[in-house]
């Protein structure tokens, strides 16, 4: 109920005024049965751009640290997540991956579509990164098609660190859905896992024009953050004590 007076009434009205979102392929977006929209992730802004546009109901796999956050104001971003329809996912620890599929195939299983973002986080340079096989292993096992999706200038509109967006015009780009039938009943496989997660990433890729980096996303943003640090420390060292 909620989802819908956000989407139609509250939150929808308002993003397609501010954004003006262009909108390019949504025929390809099935109209009924389980399927799986795979995009690239550049700003907080998409987890509501694209359910504002799309004519079905479409559930994400937010991060967990969505829902536990302290106060009153980490009381109101959990429940509007939930309201939202919104899965939390905790990406720490051994066994993340595998609740986040288990979550995924549920969804997959009641026949709605499912949002996620092979990545695995927000790019925070714009780039497209390395998708993680998790999407290729729910695709395989529950025989859906994988809808690609691009977002064009959320990154501008509100890039990392940023709270309130531009007002600026963004595109949205769904491409054909993608059939990998043909691998079905190998999704231990992890030759096959990685072929299809590709072939996802490079879909995504030509819908958005985007520089790609075949590396995780994850990994470059620990190895850049660690240099910061570095630089810091030296500051520090050579900073004269009063």
């Amino acid at each position: 109920m909620f989802y819908h007076l956000l989407k139609y009434v509250l939150l929808g009205p308002l993003l397609r005024l501010a954004f003006r979102p262009r909108i390019e392929g949504l025929d390809h977006v099935p109209s009924s049965g389980a399927a799986i929209v795979a995009g690239n992730h550049l700003s907080f802004s998409d987890h509501f751009l694209m359910p504002a546009v799309l004519k079905r109901r479409i559930t994400f796999l937010a991060k967990a640290e969505y829902f536990t956050g302290p106060g009153l104001k980490g009381r109101l971003t959990a429940a509007f997540f939930r309201s939202a329809g919104q899965i939390p996912v905790d990406r720490s620890g051994k066994e993340a991956g595998q609740a986040a599929i288990r979550e995924g195939l549920g969804v997959l299983d009641r026949g709605e579509l499912l949002g996620v973002y092979p990545e695995g986080t927000r790019s925070h340079d714009g780039r497209l990164y390395k998708g993680k096989v998790g999407v290729a292993v729910m695709a395989l096992k529950a025989g859906v098609p994988v809808v690609p999706c691009a977002m064009i200038g959320t990154f501008e509109a509100q890039p990392p660190g940023k709270t309130v967006p531009r007002v600026r015009p963004v595109t949205i780009r769904f491409g054909e859905p993608l059939d990998f039938s043909r691998y079905a009943g190998m999704e231990h496989e992890k030759a096959v896992l990685r072929a299809v997660t590709d072939e996802i990433m490079s879909a995504i890729l030509s819908l958005s024009g985007q520089e790609y980096v075949d590396r995780y996303a994850a990994d470059v943003k620990a190895e850049e953050a660690e240099r910061e640090r570095a630089v810091r420390a030296r500051r520090s060292r050579r900073t004269p004590r009063g």
